[in-house]
């Protein structure tokens, strides 16, 4: 079969560990592209950019062996490279302080030509809901018809998410039980595949108004849950372009989602 080609972009940062010497490569589309260079019939390419420092290094170095494209992140030597400052619980679970953030570099993104033609060559597109180059990419959608699977995170505002409704093909959001009937009720106008992660209560999947529903794996001793969501995302989207079965492509994210759980960093 021929490879599809998948593009992952712009968020490319590093996790510091408060307290520790631990600083691990990071970002929504960084943590993806890394998953999803595991599949063998995925062709990977990673678009972003980052500046001239030790946390370019470390990101650089982390994925120098991963069969990722990454010779189109741009390099821009006015800022540092994107940062977050991550506190953990004893439990494993990530929380950050108002000052935790440092990425002014991801804050005006404008794809340029190269980036451009890559994107209208992509058989599907990953990208988060903030990312400062979001609407380009939607209309980018609308011209070159990839598949586009956006990551919602944890964004509420229900007449804007029906607004892109229509242009997103994978619509994956962190929410609740109370949160799954709208979302059921959208799967009935809109054919694209709504994700919902329900964290250690496993995912809910609504498509044409029929649901699927699988459990999370059950991981002992949690050490970061860092990049959990980004790597469910990957393994989800990356079976379900290999294989259109829904049910299947929950669990295989659920089951790189668990191992990701056991480790600092999202990969």
């Amino acid at each position: 079969m021929n490879k599809i080609k998948l593009t992952a972009l712009p968020c490319i940062c590093a996790d510091v560990f408060y307290g520790t010497e631990i600083i691990r490569p990071g970002g929504e589309a960084l943590n993806f592209a890394a998953h999803a260079s595991h599949f063998k019939n995925i062709d990977v390419t990673l678009l972003g950019v980052v500046g001239k420092d030790k946390y370019a290094e470390v990101i650089m170095n982390s994925i120098e062996k991963f069969d990722i494209d990454k010779k189109y992140i741009r390099i821009d030597e006015r800022y540092k490279t994107a940062n977050n400052m991550t506190y953990l619980t004893e439990s494993g679970d990530r929380y950050y302080k108002d000052n935790s953030w440092d990425g002014k570099i991801l804050d005006k993104i404008v794809l340029n030509d190269t980036e451009i033609k890559i994107l209208s060559e992509s058989d599907v597109v990953f990208i988060h809901f903030w990312a400062s180059c979001f609407s380009q990419v939607v209309e980018l959608k609308k011209t070159f018809g990839f598949k586009l699977a956006v990551d919602f995170d944890v964004y509420r505002d229900f007449a804007n998410m029906e607004r892109l409704a229509p242009y997103v093909d994978f619509f994956m959001i962190s929410g609740s039980e109370e949160l799954l009937p709208k979302f059921k009720e959208l799967s009935n106008t809109y054919s694209c595949l709504f994700n919902v992660s329900l964290a250690e209560r496993g995912s809910v999947t609504y498509f044409n108004g029929q649901e699927f529903r699988v459990q999370a794996v059950k991981v002992e001793n949690i050490i970061d849950t860092t990049g959990c969501g980004d790597s469910y995302h990957a393994g989800f989207i990356c079976s379900y372009m290999l294989e259109n079965n829904i049910e299947k492509a929950m669990n295989i994210g659920s089951k790189i989602a668990s191992e990701t759980l056991k480790h600092y960093g999202g990969f």
